[in-house]
């Protein structure tokens, strides 16, 4: 059994599924020297890197199921507000992240991670349709 370790999940046309309500809210994002690395994926590639599991996964395998884009959460938001002509998220230090927002959403900002997703493409052969976080918020 391949085991798919899956970070954020967009798609433009489900709710919930575009970072534009939270630019729309105006939620802030970590300024540069707090910020972290984020991993996405649309949902479209992982529904075809679930398939692509059942038919081709190695038993005993964990596959990072993510995009090649390698950015850091605030200019993941940076550039979903350029493609959606909306105002860049306000920056601030994590130690105004603490006193403004919830235990939740600070947890989400505090996960750093860089994930490899060469099994993904080398050992279930998935050609990603949306293969960057541009190309595939523009979908």
């Amino acid at each position: 059994m391949t085991v798919l370790r899956i970070p954020g999940i967009y798609a433009g046309d489900r709710e919930g599924g575009h970072p534009r309500e939270r630019l729309a809210r105006g939620t802030p994002a970590l300024a540069p020297q707090d910020d972290v690395y984020t991993n996405h994926i649309h949902a479209d590639d992982l529904a075809r890197a679930c398939v692509a599991a059942l038919h081709r996964g190695l038993p005993q395998r964990i596959v990072h199921a993510s995009d090649d884009t390698e950015l850091k959460m605030g200019d993941y938001f940076d550039l979903a507000a350029a493609l959606c002509g909306l105002p860049k998220p306000p920056r601030i230090t994590r130690e105004q992240a603490r006193e403004q927002l919830s235990p939740m959403l600070l947890s989400f900002m505090s996960e750093s991670r860089r994930l490899d997703n060469t099994r993904l493409k080398r050992e279930l052969r998935l050609k990603l349709r949306y293969p960057t976080a541009h190309t595939g918020l523009l979908a």
